[in-house]
């Protein structure tokens, strides 16, 4: 099957198959043709350029769509998710208004451990269907890979439970998933901190193991979650299963995650809103990618990851939508990009790639998707008209996102 797509205004996120990730000035360049076409054959994109070059009556398309006015970009790529969750957490978001923090909330027995308890109540099936709702939602507003996390379990066969549930929509959804084991997001209220990563330690991780349910493997690391010791133990019991770290680092205080990330060769650091010059330095030259979550420090009334000041620094950057019932429940990468415009004063080039391929490298997927490249597969998506890239963040809260193509097929 191919689909040819003309007249595109823009076709941005044009990139050589070379590149995996994005760094400092680097970060700046999006790749992009005025005027253009792009040709997909079956799942991948198998060429494209100015519309001057376009595959004349030799080499028809099976479908062709005109894209005049319209821009093309590739999908966003979301490396930071806990939609499967159950029920919502207005009653704590009215609690922060009052003025309450996010770690109070958690210290009286909240967050977390509320959603937790109500996910317990849910057969795999209920939990399903909400998840499945929440990334349709999603896909429709342009990200086509999504990665999902457990840890609303903190029991052994509640998180074997959400990561089935992550496994039956990798098999049933267009869009492309990766699944990373999070049993360490809080302790379960039956246990002491030491039970609690025992337990994952001795019986979580191997039971993941065996059932092959986790790409990647995660703590919390962070003030008054688990310490540096407890999650290199965690993340070392990890790796003699294959699950490399992804891990949350430096939220809510500057307390040594990004180091043991990086020590322990985690693909990306997560968070990121306390961190301090002594971890950019440490993530130079590492192959850990650091990911912002604007969404969170918008919702939370937190500060925001330094974003400006990790690219002028040299490193890459990802964003992600940490999309989840209590500190970002929303999944809409384009308003993740305005903020990473808005509020760490990223270049709109800078965000989109910080959402594109960038996101794709911290998930483990860059070879083959985030960015517009011949042999990737053919996730992207085509614009109402607008008038440049830049009015993709500027308008934050405009629908601008019309069609939606993955792996080669509009959905």
């Amino acid at each position: 099957m191919r689909t040819l797509i003309v007249n595109i205004k823009t076709l941005a996120g044009v990139c050589s198959g070379e590149a995996i990730r994005l760094q400092g000035a680097q970060m700046a360049q999006l790749g992009q043709i005025e005027n253009a076409w792009l040709l997909v054959e079956d799942e991948h994109i198998a060429g494209y350029g100015e519309m001057s070059t376009c595959p004349t009556h030799h080499q028809q398309a099976d479908i062709e769509v005109d894209a005049t006015g319209c821009m093309v970009l590739p999908s966003w790529c979301d490396p930071h998710t806990h939609i499967v969750y159950a029920g919502s957490r207005e009653a704590e978001f009215v609690d922060k208004i009052k003025g309450m923090s996010y770690a109070e909330i958690a210290r009286r027995g909240g967050g977390i451990l509320n959603s937790a308890d109500l996910l317990h109540t849910l057969s795999e099936e209920q939990l399903y269907n909400q998840a499945v709702t929440r990334a349709w939602e999603m896909i429709r507003k342009g990200t086509g890979c999504i990665e999902i996390k457990s840890g609303y379990g903190l029991n052994t066969a509640d998180e074997l439970k959400m990561l089935r549930v992550i496994q039956r929509m990798k098999e049933t959804l267009p869009v492309h998933i990766v699944s990373t084991f999070l049993g360490a997001h809080a302790v379960g209220r039956q246990y002491t901190q030491p039970q609690y990563v025992d337990l994952i330690v001795n019986e979580m991780i191997p039971e993941v193991g065996k059932e092959r349910l986790a790409d990647y493997i995660d703590v919390f690391c962070d003030k008054g979650f688990f310490t540096t010791d407890e999650t290199s133990r965690i993340l070392e019991a990890g790796a003699r299963w294959g699950m490399r770290p992804k891990i949350h680092a430096d939220e809510l205080a500057s307390s040594g995650g990004v180091e043991v990330g990086v020590a322990h060769h985690a693909l990306s650091v997560d968070h990121l809103e306390s961190m301090a010059d002594e971890q950019i330095e440490t993530l130079r030259g590492s192959d850990t990618m650091p990911t912002a979550l604007p969404g969170t420090s918008f919702f939370l009334n937190m500060p925001f990851a330094p974003g400006r000041k990790m690219i002028d620094a040299g490193l890459g950057l990802a964003v992600a939508s940490d999309y989840n019932p209590g500190s970002t429940p929303s999944g809409d990468m384009k308003f993740v990009v305005s903020l990473a415009c808005i509020k760490m004063r990223l270049l709109p080039e800078e965000a989109i790639n910080a959402a594109t391929l960038n996101a794709a490298y911290a998930m483990g997927l860059s070879k083959e998707y985030g960015s517009i490249t011949v042999g990737k597969v053919a996730n992207f998506f085509i614009t109402t008209p607008i008038p440049s890239v830049s009015f993709i963040p500027y308008a934050y809260t405009s629908p601008l996102i019309n069609r939606v193509f993955l792996r080669g097929k509009e959905v």
